[in-house]
Order: C-alpha cells, then structure tokens, then sequence
C-alpha cells in the first residue's frame, strides 16, 4: 500500500464518544516499514525495499513513549506494509499500552485468520484497507495478479476477528468511472467508513501523469463524488475527504459531512497543525504525504520529538486567518476570496505538482469559477522525478479557453459519461 493515503485522522470511522478531541498533537501517522509486498503503480513513496537504517525495536518503542509524553492520542501504523515488520505487534501493543489508540492502514495482501486475531489481541481500534478499483483496475494499480481478492479476504479475516475495518481510495483517471461500484463492494464488506483523496504526482505517480485528475476533469467528478457520497451517508457509511479534496464547492456540505456535523469548517491545510507524519528511519514530517527534504524538521535519533514539532518545518501551518498565512500563496489561489481560510489547500498537492506550495490546481470552487469566465486550467510535466521515496518533478499549468480542443491521444480522460452507474442507482438522485 501507499504510504502517503492515510493523511488525516481516522476519527470518522468511530462514535463520538471514543474521539479524541481536536488539537494539533493529537494525531501521528507512523510508516514502520517502506518494505511492502505489492508494487502500486501510484505509490508516493516507491515503497518496496526497506529504508536504510529503519529504526530499532527499542528507537521504536522509545518514540512511542515520547509521542505519548507530547499528548499524540491516536496513531495510525503504515508502510509500506506495516506487518511486514517483525515487531509490529509489540509496537501495536506498546501504544495501545501507553494510552493511544492504535489504528492501520494496509494494502490488504496477507492477512490471514491468525494474523487478523493477532491484531484484535494488540488492540487495533480500526483497519483501513486501500481499495482503488474493481478487480482488473485494482490489480494493475497495486501491481500484483490477486490483489483485490485478497483485499475482500483480509476484510473478512478483520471482520471475523472483531476488528473494525474501513476502506480508503485514491480518485484517478482508472478509479473515478468505477466509483459507484467501489462504494458498493466495501460497503457489502462491512466497511464502516470510507477515506479518499486524488492520486498526485508524487513518486511513482509522478511517473504516470496520465493517471492523474486534470483541473477541469474536476467539473464532471465532484458531482459523482457527491452522490456516491450522499447514498454512502443515507446508508450510514462514515465519509472522510482527505486534505486534498476541495474547496468550498456546491457540495461541500455533502462531501465533508462528518466535519460539518461536527461543527467543524475546513481550515487550510492541517500539515504540522493536526497531527505529524513519521518515516521508518525516525524523520519527523508535519504530514506523512509531504515530500522528506523540505518538510522534514529533524530526526528522533538526533531530537526529542516535542523539539522537532517546534520547528518551522512542522508550523508553518499555524498561521490560518492572517496575512501571515498567505505570504507563500500565488497564482489563482493568491487571489481567491477564501484565501485567509483555505491558505491554498492541501500543501502536499501544490508541492509535488509546481515544487512549491501554495498554489492548489485541485480545487473544484476554482475550476467553477475559471469555467464561468470560458476558462480551462490544464497541466503538463515539465520535469521528472528523480526516481526517490516521495520525490516530485515538476508541471506546467495552462491557462485555455473552455471551448479549444483538448490534445489528441488521451484515452484515460476522464467525463461523467464513463461512470459506470448500476441497476442499483436508478432510484438515486443527482444532488
């Protein structure tokens, strides 16, 4: 499994009264291993082999007991394959041990019976497992013949065994057409809720540009995700939109139900500010999806982490509302009316496209307001990335008028018309 798609809490997929409050250092998502045993086509951190120098099983448990000590109360194990480490239980364990709640992330390939008890007795509260396609689009996105049925096992191994389990999907140009039918096979799982986000070009999805959503692409998709969205609500599916799915469009009360029911507004990007992101070798990020080099404010081998989240790599976020908080916007979003508050949406997204932040090309509100105007962004890549654990290369964006012709040889544009809708969609509304 990728291990940039957990970027945010998985406080939707429990009852209210089990949730941890909201406040910066509640929140850490821990890749324990890059070795994985899947090879995903859209994977942000290459992952595959193990890091050089992971950390130890006493650096690990270490750090568990300082995450507890700087107020982090959930924490969510990825990879890589987080079980493809050898003492990922005793980790498990030991957080669960030290008062927070442990919570995973997995590409679902492997986890057997045995396994899946195993992680009941170490008191996993939640299982994501990535589901990005029925079963020929799956299979090719992951890399590996089988991948998607055994995802449907391990669902069932979790369930078996009492472990609550979810799902989560990147939106690409392969996944979107197929949305309805994913919604619908994790539901008849026994998913309890659902985590998604857009499939950006990092890693080796920076080698696949033509997989990724085109800014206008976005005027057919948010509808689809709005009424997938709306039955998943009505069928009481727990629905939580990652960072990079915005902004203040006609749907966002459908789409980030489970924060506007909880009197929760979006606020700009929560890198650094909800939580942090830790890589196998003991960096410190303030998001898990963010690329190393820029954003890393120290290493647990060098630093205390309560030091290391007071650099200015992990707050750069802690300025949402002011003119502070805006020095680093350009482009379209320097100029947008919710600019204060949005601060150019997900930093993740702006950086692995432009190598820079602050200018967000994801943004439906955007994309609307361009189109009213007869305008169409589009991007093309300019520069490669360099072939390392969440590297970028670089894009182009294009400004064109909404009616000149779109290049020739696409064959994975994405329209509403390549949505495939089942017999058991007749009966639900468009919003």
């Amino acid at each position: 499994m990728s291990s940039v798609e957990t970027t945010e809490r998985t406080e939707w997929a429990k009852p209210a009264s089990v949730r941890p409050k909201v406040r910066r250092d509640a929140y850490a998502v821990w890749e324990l291993t890059l070795k994985c045993n899947l090879a995903c086509r859209h994977c942000g951190s290459r992952a595959g082999d193990a890091r050089h120098d992971e950390l130890s099983t006493s650096e690990a448990l270490d750090l568990v007991k300082q995450m507890a000590e700087a107020g982090i109360t959930e924490v969510t194990l990825i990879g890589g394959e987080a079980f493809l480490r050898p003492d990922w239980l005793t980790i498990a364990k030991a957080i669960n041990d030290a008062g927070m709640v442990a919570t995973m992330t997995t590409g679902g390939f492997g986890v057997n019976p045995f396994v899946a008890k195993k992680m009941k007795e170490a008191g996993f509260e939640l299982v994501s497992v990535s589901i990005d396609g029925l079963e020929e689009t799956h299979d090719y996105l992951r890399g590996k013949p089988g991948s998607f049925q055994q995802c449907l096992i391990t669902l069932k191994n979790l369930a078996d065994a009492g472990v609550p389990i979810a799902f989560n999907t990147q939106i690409n140009r392969m996944s979107a057409p197929e949305w309805p039918a994913i919604y619908e096979t994790a539901r008849d799982a026994g998913c309890s809720g659902w985590q998604y986000g857009f499939t950006v070009p990092m890693g080796r999805a920076a080698d696949r540009p033509e997989l990724l959503i085109q800014p206008y692409e976005l005027i057919d998709l948010f509808p689809v995700l709005a009424r997938v969205t709306n039955r998943a609500i009505k069928e009481g599916m727990g629905l939580y939109p990652g960072n990079d799915i915005g902004y203040f469009g006609p749907y966002d009360d459908v789409l980030r139900h489970s924060q506007h029911a909880r009197g929760l507004q979006w606020q700009g990007c929560g890198a650094g500010a909800a939580g942090l992101g830790i890589e196998a070798d003991g960096k410190i990020k303030g998001c898990p999806s963010l690329p190393s080099q820029p954003y890393t404010g120290g290493n647990i081998r060098d630093m205390k982490l309560r030091d290391i989240m007071q650099t200015k790599e992990l707050t750069f976020n802690l300025h949402g509302g002011t003119k502070k908080g805006v020095e680093h916007l350009w482009g379209f979003c320097k100029t947008c009316e919710w600019a204060e508050l949005c601060r150019g949406g997900c930093t993740w997204t702006a950086h692995v496209f432009f190598d820079r932040r602050g200018n967000n090309p994801h943004c439906h509100s955007r994309a609307l307001k361009l189109k009213e105007k007869g305008i169409r962004e589009r991007f093309e890549q300019v520069r490669k990335a360099p072939g390392l654990p969440f590297d970028n290369g670089e894009f182009k964006l294009f400004e064109e008028k909404w009616s000149d012709p779109l290049p020739d040889n696409d064959p994975l544009r994405f329209t509403k018309e390549k949505v495939r809708w089942g017999e058991s969609w007749v009966d639900w509304p468009w919003l």
